[in-house]
């Protein structure tokens, strides 16, 4: 498959393609000389951009309505809004059945605060397994958690309540650093002048209060080599690195054939060659290194796809992503990083922005991962039969990059494993699981 790659746009006649690219992040070489200003005055320039962002978001011939979870990105869409609407604004929530991943509680009390009309979709481990393959085919990509089922659900919800606009908080982490693996990057590689024991454990800290992270955002396991990518970059982003502990998992599991084709091929490496590293990369802070490739990949391959505009297009409905809008991500590039990342507090310019405008809750929160239960945490329900039958099924043997086999070893394991090790297993088993229902319906290979 070949996408238009982000900020680009192509030209194509009878003679020729022509590929161009019309914007990029750009952020500032680190130690450039440029005028720092005091922190009241990156945060007031950044709530003037975002509450414009937001402004101007509202405007529709329709209802708008909101996207609204317990973290601080919502929250902060939903408190602006609510001062430039004179009448309730409507929030949806989605609402889970096991406390560590459910948000009802905070997203209840923030829409009171501000008087929204709230509305909350209660989502159960029986409909995410109805309709992973509906999410699945409209996403046309590969999950590692059931949540773009979720949302594909909430933009349903939205619908049938008779909205066609939402407003949403998708953006804010890739340009805020919002990820616990943004916040490891700080620890790791801007500690000039720290005592290297209060950096280990901070460390510690982060890993301990994020569990739900484990594998997902944050390293579990042994990371594939990545001397590629330390000698073009100096460093290894620690997204990378947990993507790669993820891999050599998944590559645990591949078919022989294509294991030797594809697994020993350097990580990265394509990434990293269609990268504009001289221009985009060197000189300058290695978590906006992190930031960049992030959004070059994550943001548009799965943030946008799984959990934003086709889950919502799906139902026709229009999500509108003020985080995204290019003032606001101009001004937010040119902020130190400092501004995003301040000791251990994540998105710290936005967190002071809009204190007025969110709970004491909210504010003090840390970042939660948007997800759902995973499947192996609740093995006697739906979901969790639909995975083990699945995998267990004819179709994953028409698969050709896995090998059934290993797959249902892995599977008569999980019963033996502690909490946090399936929850970093459930991951592996959602990619398959995709993987099989792409292959029913697409064919990926014959």
């Amino acid at each position: 498959m070949f996408q238009v790659p982000p900020g680009h746009y192509l030209i194509a006649t009878e003679k020729h393609v022509e590929l161009s690219r019309y914007w990029d992040f750009d952020y500032p070489r680190a130690n450039s000389g440029g005028r720092h200003r005091s922190r009241a005055e990156y945060v007031a320039e950044f709530r003037f951009a975002l509450e414009e962002a937001v402004r101007i978001r509202l405007r529709a011939d329709v209802p708008v309505g909101c996207y609204l979870s317990g973290g601080l990105d919502s929250c902060a869409v939903l408190g602006l809004a609510a001062k430039h609407r004179s009448d309730p604004i409507r929030a949806f929530t989605l609402s889970f059945d096991r406390a560590e991943y459910d948000e009802e509680k905070e997203s209840r009390e923030m829409a009171g605060k501000v008087g929204a009309e709230f509305f909350p979709i209660a989502i159960k481990q029986d409909d995410l397994a109805d309709h992973f393959a509906d999410a699945i085919l409209q996403s046309e990509t590969f999950c590692f958690n059931a949540h773009g089922v979720a949302k594909y659900l909430l933009s349903r919800a939205v619908r049938d309540a008779g909205y066609k606009v939402v407003l949403t908080g998708e953006g804010s982490d890739e340009i805020l650093g919002g990820y616990a693996h943004f916040r490891r990057d700080m620890l790791l590689y801007n500690k000039e002048g720290q005592d290297p024991r209060e950096v280990a454990k901070l460390l510690e800290d982060l890993e301990r209060l994020n569990p739900v992270s484990r594998g997902l955002l944050l390293p579990d396991g042994k990371a594939r080599p990545l001397d590629n990518v330390k000698r073009v970059l100096g460093f290894v982003p620690s997204w990378i690195e947990t993507f790669s502990a993820r891999s050599a998992k998944l590559q645990e599991l591949f078919a022989e054939d294509f294991g030797s084709t594809f697994g020993e091929r350097a990580g990265y490496q394509a990434l990293l060659s269609s990268i504009d590293v001289r221009g985009q990369l060197d000189g300058r802070d290695p978590v906006h290194q992190s930031l960049y490739l992030w959004s070059k990949t994550f943001l548009p391959g799965y943030i946008l796809t799984m959990l934003g505009d086709r889950m919502e297009m799906a139902h026709s409905v229009e999500g509108r992503v003020p985080f995204l809008d290019h003032h606001l991500v101009e001004l937010v590039r040119s902020q130190p990083v400092t501004q995003k990342i301040h000791g251990m507090t994540e998105k710290y310019v936005l967190r002071e922005a809009v204190r007025d405008v969110i709970t004491d809750t909210v504010y003090r929160r840390q970042k939660h991962p948007f997800l759902s239960p995973p499947a192996t945490l609740n093995p006697k329900q739906k979901l969790s039969v639909f995975v083990q039958d699945t995998l267990r099924s004819p179709v994953l043997a028409t698969v050709p990059f896995f090998n059934q086999k290993k797959v249902l070893g892995l599977l008569d394991r999980l019963s033996t494993m502690d909490e946090g090790s399936r929850v970093a297993n459930d991951q592996i088993l959602m990619t398959i699981v995709s993987a099989c229902v792409l292959q029913e319906r697409f064919r990926l290979a014959a």
